[in-house]
């Protein structure tokens, strides 16, 4: 017998950033850049977070750049 499966479709995430209008990510936001960090410390990939291609690389420097000032650690364990 064959049971019946439903397809559940997941809501596509859009990007905050989009959403509010914010065109510069600044690196300073260090509570802003930590949504998009896992509990190790890396940086969570666009399908996960919902972020578009270009926020998702600005995403990536700010908090690289954060990271070298000392804001934000690099791993943590």
């Amino acid at each position: 017998m064959r049971q019946s499966m439903t397809v559940r479709r997941k809501k596509k995430k859009r990007c905050q950033w989009c959403a509010e209008g914010i065109e510069f990510i600044d690196y300073k936001s260090i509570s802003r850049l930590q949504r998009f960090m896992d509990n190790k410390g890396k940086i969570l990939p666009r399908r996960q977070t919902g972020n578009c291609a270009r926020h998702q690389r600005q995403l990536a420097v700010a908090i690289k750049r954060a990271r070298i000032m000392g804001l934000l650690p690099f791993v943590t364990y």
